[in-house]
Order: C-alpha cells, then sequence, then structure tokens
C-alpha cells in the first residue's frame, strides 16, 4: 500500500476541505471573542470548540486533512486578528488568556492533526 501513486482527492473531499476551512475560521473568529468575555469560562469554551473543530473534521474526513483544513482556516484568521490597526485598535489584549488561547489552540491543532486517523 505504501507504494501506490498518490490520486488527487475528488471534488466532494476538496468541498468538505473548503467547508472545513471555512467553518475553522469561523471557530477562530469566535474564540477571539469569546476567550476574553468570561475568563476561565470563555477561554475553556474557544479551546474546547477548536478542539471539537480539529478532532471533529479528522473523524468525518476519515484523514488528517480534515483536522488540518479546520487547522488552516482558524490559524489564518487568529492571526490576522493578532495584528493591531492603524487606529491603534487590537482584539487580543497582552494578557495571560489571549497567549493561552493562541498557543492551546495551535498546540490543540497538532495534536488532533496527529491523532487523526492516516491512510
Amino acid at each position: 500500500m505504501i507504494a501506490q501513486p498518490l490520486k488527487p482527492p475528488s471534488a466532494g473531499r476538496m468541498a468538505a476541505y473548503l467547508g472545513l476551512f471555512v467553518l475553522g475560521a469561523v471557530v477562530g473568529v469566535a474564540g477571539a471573542l469569546v476567550q476574553a468575555a468570561w475568563l476561565p469560562g470563555g477561554l475553556l469554551l474557544a479551546l474546547a470548540g477548536a478542539a471539537g473543530l480539529f478532532l471533529g473534521g479528522a473523524r468525518a474526513a476519515r484523514s488528517r486533512g480534515g483536522a488540518v483544513a479546520g487547522a488552516a482556516g482558524w490559524l489564518i484568521v487568529v492571526m490576522l486578528l493578532t495584528v493591531s490597526r492603524l487606529e491603534g485598535d487590537f482584539l487580543f489584549a497582552a494578557g495571560g488568556g489571549s497567549y493561552v488561547f493562541l498557543l492551546g489552540g495551535m498546540a490543540l491543532a497538532v495534536i488532533c492533526a496527529t491523532l487523526g486517523r492516516g491512510r
């Protein structure tokens, strides 16, 4: 099985990956807004939502690509939200909760992509 050539994914699988990417972006925005609202509970809720997306995407797609697609959307949106604007506004404060959300979400993405089913 290892020596078989790789095939491009089907159109349905590509649509699923695109949907997981968009869902990752939505979860990233929601988590960025919730994590600072109720400090211990909001942070745990945001990280649980991200973990659910990553692991659920891997299980739904039956491959690690599902976790990677959701994690890519989450990571791109969260990194874009960390940049301060010209007016001086920013979404993430320089507190411990923001760093736990950023680094914890990245760690969860790696863990869920590793635990996801391989080929």
